[in-house]
């Protein structure tokens, strides 16, 4: 029997979460001859590998290049039609892959592909519920951007040879490899790609606030990383990033005086993430090391 869906999980020492994350995928409600789980062991340090043995899913190492490179091993050994991601720190729901499959080919037979809903699981932490109040993993809301929407990789499904097309994702990427890849698939393989709020993963996020702002920090970088790739649609300038670090002003009075309850938990949140990636970005992009990698051809 053919696999239709294969299931890439790309890991680095996550261990005493890969276990969760394998054993829901196992337990999917989709037939059990219809999918394949890959595991990609992005060169850990702890026993995660042996994890993914133990679980009996499909088991590729590297050395440590990056969640881009794994996600790739993933796509070159991959034998479905479909090839869905999640994570390590996920957990998908019994009906997750299902759900995706059937909305991505009932909305059209030359579909891209799809994406689910993402929310927090065990969200204790004022850092996690600020996530989760804040949307920071929503798909439906980065798909709706005017000019470059795209699916967070914790839950989302393409089709193989689209992916193989465009050569799949972009391994010099540190964080927004996701919105790359997006991008240069709807230019090259159109076709719908529809959310499906009932395929649901549900996701840790990071539980302190240092954790959070390096996750940031990281995320600025790769936005950075996405404007050098493609300077011609949005170029940049020292002028505009004098005017970013002065909206950071607003932000922080605003986190000054709201200071209770979710209201000032949003607040806060917000000028830990605007001046995280603020740092991460001008770091990034206005480094000539960087400048010298993206002028490079891939």
């Amino acid at each position: 029997m053919s696999v239709r869906v294969s299931v890439v999980v790309p890991f680095f020492n996550a261990e005493p979460m890969l276990a969760h994350c394998l054993a829901a995928l196992a337990g999917q409600s989709f037939a059990k001859g219809d999918y394949e789980v890959i595991a990609v062991d992005d060169g850990s340090t702890d026993d995660g590998a042996a994890v993914a043995a133990r679980c009996g899913v499909r088991l590729v190492q590297q050395e440590n290049r990056g969640a881009a490179a794994a996600r790739n091993a993933g796509i070159r050994v991959a034998t479905g039609r479909w090839v869905a991601f999640t994570d390590a720190d996920c957990i998908p729901s019994r009906a997750w892959l299902a759900r995706l499959v059937a909305a991505a080919e009932q909305a059209d037979p030359d579909a891209v592909g799809a994406a689910g809903a993402t929310i927090g699981f065990q969200s204790e932490t004022p850092a996690a519920r600020y996530v989760d109040l804040a949307g920071g993993l929503d798909a439906e809301r980065h798909l709706a951007h005017a000019r470059f929407p795209f699916a967070p990789s914790a839950n989302v499904m393409y089709r193989r040879d689209a992916l193989e097309r465009v050569g799949g994702f972009d391994e010099r990427y540190g964080a927004y490899d996701a919105c790359d890849l997006h991008t240069r698939l709807r230019r090259s393989a159109g076709g719908a790609f529809p959310f499906e709020p009932s395929a649901v993963v549900l996701h840790r996020h990071r539980t302190t606030w240092s954790g959070y702002w390096r996750q940031q920090r990281g995320y600025g970088r790769g936005l950075a990383q996405f404007y050098l790739r493609h300077r011609e649609e949005v170029p940049w300038s020292a002028w505009r990033e004098a005017r970013g670090w002065a909206a950071l002003l607003p932000v922080a009075a605003s986190a000054l005086v709201f200071r209770r309850g979710d209201q000032g938990l949003v607040r806060r949140g917000k000028l830990v993430k605007d001046l995280a990636q603020r740092l991460g970005f001008a770091t990034c992009y206005f480094s000539s090391r960087e400048r010298r990698r993206w002028r490079e051809p891939r």
